[in-house]
């Protein structure tokens, strides 16, 4: 079909639209402005790293001070970097293609293991685990972005060790100022107990005493009437 002047106009138009705007992104390709390029494809958007901008991220994640991980939805070490190697106290080879489980205590298994069950696109799940190696690690859990190729999610391990050795030593000094506060509170319970003693100890006394004196003055006044009763006899022989 022969195309009209107008057509062709428009034609002509996209054409140097779609020219134009791929010559800006190989110009900035070429500048270094792109990290990544999305392409539509059969099995969907795939991202393919240009590899001069790649380069700081990954020197990034292998120096950072946290430990890295990539993780299957099955809890399959994909990758880590070094610090988590370091963490775990085994080679990187061993730790890449084993089960992040191996490593956590038997009772915090059941915890991480219901972490990754309930990973969603929109949740960063945070968990703290012991290791088997005595460590305490804080993880942080996202799940990967569906354009990247693969059911993964990443995980950035924290070493809080120190923070939970702190802790304890603050929950042993709780207890011991909680036994102490108990013995002062026991102390304080005896001494009101030996106080209202005290008291009615020297309740008993006082009425003791007013007795005495009672038993005295008795004895004074009978005292008194027998001196006059002997006055009187002398008086009287």
């Amino acid at each position: 079909m022969t195309k009209t002047k107008e057509q062709l106009i428009i034609e002509n138009n996209q054409l140097h639209s779609l020219l134009t705007e791929t010559q800006e992104t190989l110009s900035a390709i070429q500048r270094g402005d792109v990290d990544a390029i999305v392409v539509s494809g059969t099995k969907g958007e795939q991202v393919y790293s240009i590899s001069s901008a790649e380069t700081p991220y990954r020197t990034f994640i292998e120096e950072m001070n946290e430990g890295a991980v990539t993780l299957s939805r099955e809890g399959i070490i994909i990758y880590c970097n070094k610090r988590f190697a370091d963490f775990v106290r085994e080679p990187i080879e061993r730790v890449i293609g084993s089960n992040f489980r191996r490593f956590i205590v038997p009772y915090d298994k059941s915890k991480f293991d219901k972490l990754l069950a309930h990973q969603t696109d929109n949740r960063n799940n945070v968990l703290i685990i012991s290791l088997v190696n005595s460590l305490y690690l804080k993880l942080s859990i996202q799940i990967l972005p569906a354009y990247l190729q693969g059911d993964y999610c990443i995980l950035v391990a924290t070493d809080i060790s120190e923070m939970k050795k702190e802790e304890k030593k603050l929950l042993d000094l709780s207890r011991l100022l909680e036994k102490k506060l108990d013995v002062i509170q026991q102390l304080r319970m005896q001494l009101v107990d030996r106080t209202i003693d005290l008291k009615v100890q020297i309740n008993k006394f006082r009425n003791t005493n007013k007795k005495l004196l009672k038993e005295i003055a008795r004895h004074k006044l009978s005292v008194t009437a027998l001196k006059q009763q002997l006055k009187h006899k002398k008086a009287t022989a």
